[in-house]
């Protein structure tokens, strides 16, 4: 078969290795001049970053398999992480159950019941039990109106803005449930992997691996629409100048793109589809990277419940993986995941900088601007899809209503959240499924 595959992040890849190692012919195309999508990195100190902050936990076996597979697994280490919670003015450690019970903000009581609440949803195997509550409705039962209020909230908040009553209980059952399966045994630190030189490496490599076995990937390559003849994907429109488009043929097309990105690209579909697609709600991530010539905090990874903080999180790189691979500067992201019509999705870098460097002090009493040597400003679209209650109904099919034309973003991947693991995971599904419509076995 030949297929075409629309994006080059990691579910295209994935997708476009799987149908090559099995001797079919797949072409990537990417509009962006790099390969990675939201993995993708840019240099700091002669080493490479994402540009959005990645690790990989220990249940994350499509990915670690993969990167062993491209012989890079002499590169990833698993690291103990450091996670701090930011809350009443200060740092407090909250990467154990220890750490737990020494968090006075809360009474022992409510320590206690949370504690126990998060263990329970530790052990919980099947999370879709939850789908049908928000998760705000369901901690306030569980864990108390207070520790709802100082923990659960203001992350809520953080990460989902004026969404965060509507998210599923679901997901946050996945993010509690990942944590706890980085760890050996439940009172241990999590360990997080990272391969040393990047997750644009890996991504690299595999772009490189397919075409090794005989496919395509193109970069600064932009389609236009998707051919749809007699009712069946037959190809794609391709921009191969400022004003030049060409046609390509294609036995099945898999498209990677965000649903409000892939509908501009075909033919209108039918309704009951359709909705499934347009409902989706997505937010960005909008990142402000730090080079220092120091230490900003001793955690990697740091939720801030401090609504007067405009940041949600403050991810030190440098606190998880050597210096060394950055020319000695110490890394800091401090993110959010507003909407695009938030006004810090519209700042300008200098104005995002303003903002955020004048609350650093209250991170790290010592912090003087001084210590900042570089920063660095991204902004990553459709980061975060809104996941909200009985969302299992509402993910649209991997197989569009149009034959030969397939779906794969992370919107479908569920009831885990975004991540390269699951986006591999994904790229390998849609082609089997490519596959075995056509009745090829795998």
């Amino acid at each position: 078969m030949k297929v075409g595959i629309i994006g080059g992040g990691a579910a295209g890849l994935a997708a476009a290795h799987t149908l090559a190692k099995l001797g079919h012919t797949a072409e990537v195309f990417e509009s962006a001049p790099f390969l990675g999508g939201q993995a993708s990195t840019f240099d700091v100190g002669g080493g490479r970053l994402e540009r959005g902050y990645h690790h990989l936990f220990m249940s994350d076996t499509h990915m670690v398999d993969l990167i062993h597979e491209l012989g890079l697994g002499h590169k990833l280490q698993w690291i103990e992480s450091k996670v701090g919670l930011f809350h009443g003015g200060r740092i407090w450690k909250f990467s154990t159950p220890k750490d737990l019970l020494t968090f006075s903000p809360l009474s022992i009581q409510d320590r206690i019941r949370l504690g126990m609440v998060t263990l329970y949803l530790q052990k919980t195997r099947n999370g879709l039990k939850f789908e049908g509550e928000t998760a705000s409705e369901w901690l306030r039962k569980r864990v108390g109106q207070k520790a709802y209020e100082v923990v659960w909230q203001p992350l809520l908040r953080g990460k989902f803005g004026e969404h965060y009553e509507e998210i599923s209980m679901t997901w946050l059952w996945g993010k509690i449930y990942l944590r706890v399966a980085s760890r050996g045994k439940v009172w241990e630190r999590e360990k997080l992997g990272y391969p040393m030189g990047s997750f644009g490496e890996v991504f690299d490599r595999l772009g490189e691996r397919v075409e090794e076995l005989g496919s395509n990937v193109n970069i600064s390559t932009m389609v236009s629409s998707v051919v749809v003849e007699d009712g069946r994907a037959k190809g794609l429109v391709v921009k191969t100048g400022e004003s030049k488009e060409e046609s390509r043929s294609y036995d099945a097309v898999v498209d990677t793109t965000p649903s409000y990105v892939f509908t501009r690209l075909v033919p209108p579909l039918p309704d009951s589809y359709s909705r499934k697609l347009t409902d989706v709600t997505y937010l960005s991530a909008v990142l402000l990277i730090l080079e220092l010539d120091r230490p900003l905090s001793p955690m990697y990874w740091m939720n801030i419940a401090d609504r007067e903080l405009p940041f949600v999180g403050v991810i030190e790189q440098t606190n998880l993986v050597d210096r060394s691979l950055y020319g000695g500067k110490h890394v800091v992201y401090l993110t959010n995941y507003p909407s695009r019509e938030n006004p810090i999705y519209r700042m300008e870098p200098e104005e995002l900088a303003q903002e955020y460097i004048g609350h650093l002090g209250k991170i790290n009493p010592e912090f003087d601007p001084s210590w900042i040597q570089a920063y660095h400003h991204h902004k990553v679209d459709a980061a975060q899809p809104i996941i909200g209650v009985n969302y299992s109904k509402r993910i649209p099919d991997l197989r569009t209503p149009i034959p030969g034309l397939y779906l794969a973003n992370t919107t479908q991947i569920y009831p885990e959240d975004r991540g390269t693991n699951y986006s591999v995971r994904l790229g390998q599904e849609v082609a089997r499924a490519v596959l075995e419509d056509a009745g090829i076995g795998t």
